[in-house]
C-alpha cells in the first residue's frame, strides 16, 4: 500500500508525542506495536527516530533504562495496550530502583471506553505507578507535549528514573491542539546550602576515622569526577556500592577498600565498620540495607546527594548536603583539610591491597574444568580496557565479578542490585552499542538469566550489534541454590535443562563459541571480538566455593 501523504494534515497527537521526543533529542525508541498505538509509530516513520522493534516489550524497557544509566538521557520504550504496557513493569520497576532515566509509553483505549471491558483495556496508570517516578494519562488533545515534558523532567532530575505516560488511541489521532514545549536550555539544581557545606566539613575535619561510601549516583562522570578531588585532597579512605562500580580512578586504588553489598562480609565491609564518621555519596539505602552496615552504631553521617535521606533507625544523617552532587563537593573538598588516614584504617588498606594481589596472583592458576569463577574474572580484568563496556546480568557470578572485577571509569560497568533483575545484561548490551559504537562491549549472564531475554539475539543480528555474551553454564538458578541451602539444608526449584549457546547462536543467524579449558578464555573472547556482529560464548563454571559468597564473617574467620 502507497504511504499517505501526511504533509499538509494538522498535527495530530502522536505527532506531538514523536515531535517532543525529537526536542529532547532522543534518537531512537525501543518497542512492539499494535492497535492502540500505531498511530504513534506511524508518526516515527516520518520523524528523524529510528524505531528498533524488540522482540519482547520488558527488554525494550531494559535498552531504554540501559541508554538513561549509560548517556544521562531518558532511553524510550514504547508498547501497545493491555499486556503491552503489563510487559513494561518489571524494565521500569528496574530502573527506578537503579536510578536509570527512561520513558515509557503506553497505548490506551479510547477515553470514552476506558470504563468498559473491552479488549486490551487495563488501567494501565494504576499498574505502573507504584514503580515509575511520574505516571500519568494524557486526558485532552492540549495536555500531550505538557504532559511529555514533564514526563522528561521527571524522569531526568533528581534521583533519575522510570516515567510512564498512557497515551489513548483516540486522542493520538485527534488534531493535537498545542505545540510543542521547548524545554529549559538551562535547568538543574545548585550545590547545597552553604552553612551546611561547612557544617560538614567541620565534622569531617574533627572525625579520626572518616570514610567514604560511595552509590550509584557517585558514577555519574561529572559526579566521579569531583568526588575523588575529595579523596585524594582529604586522603579519605573509599568504600563503593556494586552499582558505583568505576566512579574510582586508578590512582586512589589503594585509598579504595572494595565493594560492599548483599551480605557484610567482604574486607570493605572491615573499612566502613572501622569509621568514625560516613560520608555518603550519591548513596541510596536499596543498594546495601544500612540495617546491614550500620545497625547500632552510632557515628555521624554525612549524606551528600541530590534527595533527602530515607531516614531509618541504621540510617540518620547529621548533615544533609542537597543538591547538584558535582557543585557540592567541589565547595567541600577546600574545606576538608584531613591529614592522612588513621593507623588502624592504613592498615587495613595495607592488607586490602595485599590479599588483593595474591587473589589475583592464585586466581591466574585455577587450571581445573569445568572452570573456577575467580579464574573467569582473572582473565576478564586483563580484557577489561577502558574502551569497553561491560554489562552484567544477576546471578552468583554477578558477585564474584561485582567483588572482585575492578574498573576505573564510570559506568563502565552495569549492575543490577536494587531488583537484582534477571535478563538485563543482553538488552544493555545492545543499548552500548548504539551509544558507545566505537566500543567493545560484553555482557555476562547465567544459564538462567540468558533465556528471560536471549530472544533479543534476534533484535541484535537485525542491528548489526558487535557485542559478545558471555554464558556461565551450570544448569542451577545457583544464587538461589546457596541461600537455600544454608537457610534449609536442601535446594527446591532450583535445576532445568540444558542450553547449547553455539546452536542458539547458529539459530539466530549469530555466532556461537564455547570455552572447553581455562587456557582458552583468552584466545576464544578474542576471536569472539575479533567477529562481526553478536556472538555467544559458552562456558562450564565450577561454582563449588559459591557457598562461600553468604558467609558470614565469623563463619569465614572459622573457616
Amino acid at each position: 500500500m502507497p504511504a499517505q501523504n501526511n504533509e499538509n494534515r494538522p498535527k495530530s497527537g502522536a505527532d506531538i508525542v514523536v515531535q517532543t521526543l525529537e526536542q529532547h533529542g532522543i534518537e531512537y525508541v525501543f518497542g512492539i506495536p499494535g492497535a492502540k498505538i500505531d498511530r504513534v509509530f506511524d508518526s516515527l516513520v516520518d520523524s528523524s527516530i529510528r524505531t528498533v522493534v524488540c522482540r519482547h516489550e520488558q527488554n525494550a524497557a531494559f535498552i531504554a533504562g540501559g541508554i538513561g544509566r549509560m548517556t544521562g538521557k531518558a532511553g524510550v520504550a514504547i508498547a501497545t495496550s493491555g499486556p503491552g504496557v503489563s510487559n513494561l513493569v518489571t524494565g521500569m520497576a528496574t530502573a527506578t530502583t537503579e536510578g536509570d532515566p527512561m520513558i515509557a509509553l503506553g497505548g490506551a483505549v479510547a477515553l470514552s471506553e476506558r470504563l468498559k471491558q473491552i479488549h486490551q483495556t487495563m488501567d494501565s496508570v494504576s499498574i505502573c505507578k507504584p514503580v515509575t517516578k511520574f505516571c500519568v494519562e494524557v486526558d485532552s488533545p492540549e495536555a500531550v507535549s505538557e504532559v511529555m515534558t514533564n514526563a522528561f523532567r521527571s524522569a531526568e532530575s533528581g534521583r533519575p528514573g522510570a516515567a510512564f505516560v498512557s497515551l489513548p488511541r483516540d486522542l493520538m489521532g485527534a488534531p493535537a491542539g498545542c505545540d510543542v514545549l521547548i524545554p529549559p536550555k538551562y535547568s538543574g539544581a545548585g550545590p547545597a546550602d552553604s552553612v551546611a557545606i561547612r557544617e560538614a566539613a567541620r565534622m569531617i575535619n574533627l572525625a579520626k576515622r572518616p570514610v567514604v561510601l560511595l552509590g550509584l549516583l557517585s558514577s555519574r562522570p561529572q559526579n566521579a569526577a569531583a568526588m575523588q578531588e575529595l579523596v585524594e585532597s582529604g586522603k579519605l579512605p573509599v568504600v563503593g556500592t556494586f552499582q558505583a562500580a568505576g566512579a574510582v580512578s586508578m590512582h586512589l586504588f589503594n585509598n579504595f577498600g572494595g565493594r560492599v553489598g548483599q551480605i557484610n562480609n567482604q574486607p570493605a565491609d572491615e573499612i566502613l565498620a572501622a569509621g568514625d564518621l560516613v560520608i555518603s555519596i550519591g548513596y541510596d539505602p536499596v543498594e546495601y540495607d544500612p540495617s546491614i552496615w550500620n545497625k547500632g552504631k552510632k557515628r555521624p553521617i554525612v549524606h551528600i546527594d541530590a534527595l533527602p535521606a530515607d531516614i531509618d533507625n541504621s540510617y540518620s544523617p547529621a548533615v544533609e548536603l542537597l543538591g547538584d552532587i558535582a557543585a557540592t563537593l567541589r565547595l567541600l573538598t577546600p574545606l576538608v583539610s584531613h591529614s592522612s588516614p588513621d593507623a588502624s584504617v592504613n592498615k587495613l588498606l595495607e592488607k586490602i591491597v595485599k590479599e588483593r594481589n595474591e587473589l589475583a596472583s592464585s586466581a591466574t592458576k585455577l587450571n581445573g574444568t569445568p572452570i573456577h569463577p575467580l579464574r573467569l574474572v582473572a582473565e576478564l580484568q586483563k580484557i577489561l580496557t577502558p574502551d569497553m563496556t561491560l554489562c552484567s546480568d544477576m546471578g552468583s557470578f554477578h558477585l564474584w565479578m561485582a567483588r572482585h572485577l575492578y574498573s576505573f571509569r564510570a559506568r563502565q560497568v552495569l549492575i543490577s542490585n536494587g531488583q537484582q533483575t534477571l535478563g538485563v545484561a543482553l538488552p544493555w548490551a545492545i543499548a552500548a552499542t548504539l551509544v558507545r559504537p566505537a566500543e567493545k562491549v560484553l555482557s555476562i549472564s547465567g544459564d538462567g538469566g540468558f533465556l528471560f531475554s536471549a530472544m533479543e539475539l534476534e533484535t541484535a543480528v537485525r542491528l548489526k550489534s558487535h557485542l559478545v555474551h558471555m554464558i556461565w553454564i551450570d544448569g542451577t538458578y545457583d544464587m538461589v541454590a546457596v541461600q537455600e541451602e544454608k537457610k534449609y539444608g536442601r535446594g527446591s526449584g532450583i535445576e532445568f535443562g540444558p542450553v547449547d549457546p553455539v546452536k542458539y547462536a547458529d539459530a539466530f543467524g549469530a555466532s556461537g563459541l564455547m570455552i572447553k579449558t581455562p587456557d582458552q578464555i583468552a584466545p576464544v573472547l578474542k576471536q569472539a571480538f575479533d567477529t562481526s556482529g553478536p556472538v555467544l560464548v559458552g562456558v562450564h563454571v565450577d561454582y563449588r566455593d559459591n557457598y562461600k559468597l553468604f558467609q558470614s564473617a565469623d563463619e569465614r574467620a572459622i573457616h
